[in-house]
């Protein structure tokens, strides 16, 4: 280990490195659904491995499916780690690795480091990611994790570290990303996204959201249960049932038949994601069956996330509750839906791409109540969840349809 000429940066490696990111396969992916699209896109992430094959980092990097390991382990572990995953109600394309680069706590704030590793190696990954899916109903969003090592002076003593550094972007900010022609147009992109620091919300440019949720988890393997820094779990809604892991696949099977019904009677009404079948995913300590579809909008109602999240509800999600619950049995076994839809506008440039992500995620007993006509349609969105683009926001249906602007 040694300290650069700068005094910025103690390298683990001095000698650039070729990395070239392997793909997971399907087979090793237990979502059924995730497995489905990791099958399908093949092609688009053999191409993102070989557009990066040639690429040379500052300092060794490793495409990995564990974080925090020596580069001699790194060496003789698995690095395929280029796959789609679900995150936070969305699914992303989830890219993790290790960084053998060392940057000094005196010399540099954890912004300044968390930016350098953002430039010499997140931003050459999206620039070859982006493109390959940009025109896709792919990934919601870009994951991407990367450790790199931080070097602090104990009692006099260089000891090191690992800092772990988390960016999730918005699908379409990562294609405006790609597409600005500046810095100042690559870091306006950047900052729709969510940066972590070892779990902890970081902001590396002004403007970026400092009031970001917690990471409660990693979104790697980790080397050992000491190797990722955990947040601590926030207060969640009182769950319907115990969760364990092996709900989702239960529960799945118990509905098969009805999945199928539904699938097939409501396909035209619906426009449901082909490679993204209905499946069981946990939310808020239950069970909830999170359905994929896309809302076609005219060019007309363009106007604001708010807006578009309005109208994509009162124009699309809404009539599907009422068939979408009578095809599913009445036993009550499960917590909800989930409502994951992608908006495109007629004849706009994001039409047949990326869209805007929202979802909706209501409680059985509020979906049962509207379809009893107990609830009006404001109602139901106050009792549930309302994300767009993985953030959670209200939504007034009067106001935003009315101005476009958003209703806070």
């Amino acid at each position: 280990m040694r300290v650069n000429n700068a005094g910025i940066v103690v390298a683990l490696a001095v000698l650039p490195l070729c990395a070239a990111g392997q793909v997971l396969s399907p087979a090793e992916i237990s979502d059924p659904a995730i497995s489905n699209l990791q099958k399908s896109y093949q092609t688009e992430l053999h191409a993102i491995t070989t557009a990066l094959a040639g690429h040379q980092y500052p300092y060794h990097f490793y495409f990995s499916r564990k974080l925090d390991l020596t580069e001699r382990q790194q060496q003789e572990s698995d690095q395929r780690s280029i796959q789609f995953d679900r995150f936070r109600g969305q699914v992303v394309l989830k890219i993790t690795g290790n960084y053998f680069a060392a940057y000094s706590a005196e010399r540099m704030t954890k912004e300044e480091r968390a930016k350098e590793t953002w430039q010499n190696v997140m931003l050459p990954i999206l620039q070859a990611a982006v493109p390959a899916l940009a025109r896709t109903d792919g990934p919601q969003a870009f994951a991407l994790e990367i450790s790199h090592h931080v070097v602090r002076k104990v009692l006099g003593v260089d000891n090191e570290a690992v800092e772990n550094f988390v960016m999730i972007l918005p699908k379409a900010s990562a294609v405006k990303l790609i597409a600005a022609r500046d810095e100042a147009g690559r870091e306006a992109a950047a900052q729709e996204g969510t940066a972590y620091l070892n779990a902890v919300p970081i902001s590396l440019w002004p403007g970026m959201q400092k009031e970001a949720p917690a990471l409660v988890s990693s979104l790697a393997t980790p080397a050992s249960p000491a190797a990722v820094a955990v947040a601590p779990r926030q207060p969640t809604a009182a769950p319907t049932q115990a969760h364990n892991d092996s709900a989702p696949a239960q529960l799945e099977q118990v509905y098969k038949d009805s999945i199928a019904k539904l699938l097939k009677d409501l396909d035209a009404e619906a426009h449901f994601v082909s490679y993204s079948p209905p499946a069981f995913i946990p939310f808020h300590g239950g069970e909830y069956l999170q359905i994929a579809v896309t809302t076609p909008l005219p060019a007309s109602d363009s106007g604001s996330q708010y807006k578009i999240a309005a109208l994509a509800f009162d124009r699309h999600i809404v009539h599907l509750i009422r068939p979408v619950l009578a095809s599913l049995k009445e036993k009550g076994d499960f917590s909800g839906l989930d409502f994951s839809t992608t908006v495109h506008l007629a004849g706009t440039v994001n039409e047949g791409s990326g869209g805007e992500a929202v979802e909706f995620i209501f409680p059985i007993s509020a979906l049962r109540a509207y379809a009893a006509y107990d609830l009006t349609g404001q109602q139901l969105l106050d009792a549930g969840f309302v994300l767009i683009n993985g953030e959670r926001v209200g939504v007034d249906l009067q106001s935003a349809e009315a101005s476009g602007h958003s209703p806070d």
